[in-house]
């Protein structure tokens, strides 16, 4: 079974732009990346829905999330172009579906509409979102979750639930892609999130990486599946890694300096799986034996460089293709 690769790109929520100073050479050097994976044999191209950058809130350069989809869409010709993943308490549902309707015709059918219920709670409360308690984040969730369904699949979507409510909303266009934009639904959880998976989504993403983990997860999968009658083998299971691929025989310390910026060896590679390409195409591997049909690969320190990028593509994806 062919594997297929997403990458992310460089908006500056994990602080990669932040050696660029002008932020319009740091928005251009988040659309060279994504040009240059459109170039390559990649699948499709991410972006984060995030305010603020991580590990810790900084007056530095993020840029949203949805603006960045709508822009990239029309700077490459081949390329999906993917959230991973919006986050349902930033947007109400009935717009997001609007929004995702609208960008999936600008993309000529090319988006991957991401959703989520959402964690970072510092961006909630500093953009003045009420935080509301799990519970309530992932009811919210679930329901916007059907609701967007409604909106890309009937004419006159009426729903009434406990968070959100529309009563025949004209989504027109529903988008280019058939029968719908495809969904992208974010998270591991066994009872609310995968079910979601089962009932709505045209792929799962099961982050971390780990597989022993991956499939445990697509095994439950699977179970509300079978229970849905769903056909498990039409949903895309997709996972995520941090990997910089180097040389083989280069000094790993070295080949990371300029990608690490101001952190050490020691915390860029606790981050991120650095190794040669055949190391790293055997931590995909792994993963693509324990049930993954898709990657979606974050490469820290593109926007200075895309040698990692390329040797990636040359080097990784035709083993699994």
């Amino acid at each position: 079974m062919t594997t297929r690769f997403g990458v992310f790109v460089p908006q500056g929520w994990r602080m990669d732009l932040n050696e660029i100073a002008d932020p319009v050479e740091q928005y251009e050097a988040m659309t060279a990346v994504a040009k240059a994976a459109d170039e390559g044999p990649w699948d499709s191209i991410w972006v984060y829905d995030h305010f603020h950058t991580v590990p810790e809130p900084t007056p530095n350069t993020t840029f949203e999330c949805w603006t960045i989809t709508s822009t990239l869409v029309r700077d490459t010709k081949r390329v999906n172009v993917g959230q991973m993943v919006g986050c349902n308490g930033y947007r109400h549902p009935a717009l997001y579906a609007k929004i995702a309707s609208t960008v999936d015709v600008a993309s000529h059918g090319r988006l991957y509409a991401g959703i989520g219920a959402g964690w970072y709670e510092n961006e909630w409360k500093a953009y003045g979102y009420e935080w509301p308690e799990l519970r309530d984040r992932m009811g919210a969730f679930r329901e916007a979750t059907e609701l967007i369904y409604k909106m890309w699949t009937e004419d006159a979507p009426v729903f009434n639930g406990k968070y959100y409510s529309i009563d025949k909303p004209y989504n027109e266009p529903k988008g280019a892609r058939k029968p719908h934009p495809s969904f992208w639904i974010g998270g591991g959880g066994e009872k609310v999130t995968l079910k979601l998976v089962a009932k709505y989504g045209d792929a799962a993403n099961i982050g971390g990486g780990d597989p022993e983990a991956f499939k445990h997860k697509a095994s439950v999968l699977k179970a509300h599946c079978d229970k849905l009658g769903r056909d498990y083998d039409s949903i895309i299971k997709s996972t995520s890694l941090n990997v910089f691929p180097i040389e083989a025989g280069a000094d790993p310390e070295k080949a990371t300096a300029k990608a690490r910026g101001r952190q050490s060896y020691e915390q860029f590679a606790d981050a991120n799986v650095v190794g040669t390409s055949d190391e790293i195409a055997a931590k995909v591997e792994a993963l693509v034996e324990a049930g993954s049909d898709y990657l979606i690969t974050y490469i820290p320190g593109v926007a200075y460089d895309h040698e990692p990028l390329h040797r990636f593509a040359s080097e990784i994806i035709p083993r699994f293709s």
